[in-house]
């Protein structure tokens, strides 16, 4: 047999790791407050509700599989964001989490500012009237169209990425001529503590101008040269579901460490520093996410300690949770459609979704829960690995958790913490329709992204 072979024997996807966490719960029927959104609860006869519906009668009316949002704690997150920053700070939620029309309206009205990364993103915000100074603009590779639909809008800053793209953009605001306010995005060489494909302030990777290698340092004097830009201040990012600062304490030291170095060059204070997003959130009950104010207080005083030991005036911070206020607010309700008992090993539980609606285990090997939601049960707990229904063997949902050993075809069950990333990232994979989005609220459900129809599918396909 060759040696680059690999026979799939009985135990080929590991029933549980050694040391892993996972152990059945006292109370399969608990919904732990740490991972549902704030009004989920059980009704009486056992139902799951959320913003005073069943999910039973969700499912009647919307159908499965479907995300469900809960607008109350949509806009409960946003401002305890907002109210722990404060005036002196600004909060841009990172449209990639997940963007509609009706999130970009709740965050306006919640004081909050946006920040995008796709002429798509931008075209959602404003169609929603998010005003284009409240709004950043993202990416790596930004189109010389992408950049002149910006610079025509207003947008109240650009984050540039290259140099090829402060050229262009440069141009383009002399073309218009006005003076685009940007930042600087500099890569600084923390490694957050999080999976290599979401972690982005190392040196390899896409993202950024390098500290280390003086392409920062670079980047401030081609900026300063042209007059059609306006230099307002440093952005880092780095990484994604941290559940500590002590990444940031770092990256902030060496952003004020190029502060300074920028004003004992040019003679300039920049007035403003962006320590990006990332923070986690609480996929299982293991996790332990902070509180945006203990996040707040330790960032502004670590920007103030920072700054005050380089003898800066402490410069205007800006933050971009995204995944930390949208994350909690949202499941995934599916509806079971084969339950395979595997004798020695776990049972798999078929649900009418899977990977195009959430790609996250499969692409991060993402942890998450789930809970059946439509009765509760007194049966023993049973391992299972909840799959979707698509031509893949890695088409997995929740990898290892405990359902109740009489689930049955028909019973609906939830994924909580699926409000970021999951529709943002889902696809027509085996040409699945991809889900709607309802919002529910004191007791009324809305389609806010409708499901897709077969209809869609063929309109796009010209023949």
């Amino acid at each position: 047999m060759s040696r680059s072979a690999h026979p799939a024997g009985p135990r080929h996807g590991d029933v549980l790791p050694e040391g892993h966490y996972l152990a059945p719960p006292s109370d399969l029927n608990r919904l732990d407050p740490k991972v549902w959104s704030r009004t989920v609860t059980r009704d009486e006869d056992g139902t799951a509700t959320v913003g005073g519906l069943t999910v039973t009668e969700l499912a009647a009316e919307f159908g499965t599989p479907a995300y469900v949002l809960d607008e109350a704690d949509f806009r409960a997150r946003a401002r305890a964001w907002r109210d722990a920053f404060g005036p002196r700070a600004d909060v841009y939620y990172a449209g990639k989490a997940f963007l509609s029309k009706a999130v970009v309206r709740w965050l306006h009205e919640e004081g909050l500012n946006l920040d995008v990364c796709s002429p798509g993103e931008l075209a959602v915000a404003l169609a929603a009237g998010m005003p284009a100074e409240r709004i950043a603009l993202h990416g790596n590779n930004k189109s010389a169209a992408e950049l002149e639909q910006a610079v025509k809008a207003g947008v109240g800053h650009v984050v540039v990425d290259s140099t090829a793209e402060i050229e262009r953009l440069a141009a383009i605001a002399a073309g218009q001529g006005v003076r685009q306010p940007v930042l600087i995005r500099v890569t600084v060489g923390v490694e957050a503590h999080t999976h290599e494909f979401i972690a982005t302030a190392h040196e390899d990777q896409k993202f950024g101008f390098s500290l280390a290698q003086g392409a920062a340092a670079a980047a401030v004097r081609e900026v300063l040269g042209h007059g059609s830009l306006e230099l307002r201040g440093l952005h880092s990012h780095i990484g994604s579901q941290i559940f500590d600062t002590a990444g940031f304490e770092v990256a902030a030291h060496r952003v004020v460490g190029l502060l300074a170095a920028i004003r004992n060059e040019h003679g300039v204070e920049l007035p403003e520093i962006d320590l990006g997003g990332g923070l986690g959130i609480a996929y299982t009950s293991e996790d332990d996410p902070r509180e945006p104010a203990e996040i707040a207080t330790a960032l502004a005083a670590i920007i103030a300690r920072e700054c005050g030991a380089a003898g800066l005036a402490t410069p205007r911070l800006s933050v971009e949770p995204g995944r930390a206020i949208v994350g909690p607010t949202a499941f995934t309700l599916y509806e079971v459609g084969t339950v395979k008992p595997l004798p020695g090993l776990r049972t798999y539980v078929s649900v009418d979704g899977g990977m195009s609606d959430n790609i996250r285990t499969a692409l991060y090997d993402a942890e998450y829960s789930v809970a059946l939601v439509s009765r509760t049960s007194t049966a023993e707990p049973m391992l299972v690995r909840v799959v979707g229904k698509h031509c893949e063997s890695g088409d997995i949902v929740v990898k290892d958790a405990f359902l109740p050993a009489d689930l049955r075809p028909g019973d609906l069950i939830a994924v909580p913490a699926t409000g970021a990333y999951c529709r943002s990232m889902a696809s027509n994979y085996n040409h699945a329709l991809r889900p709607p989005v309802l919002a529910v609220a004191d007791g009324a459900a809305r389609v806010i992204v409708r499901r897709e129809t077969e209809e869609d599918l063929l309109r796009l396909d010209i023949g």
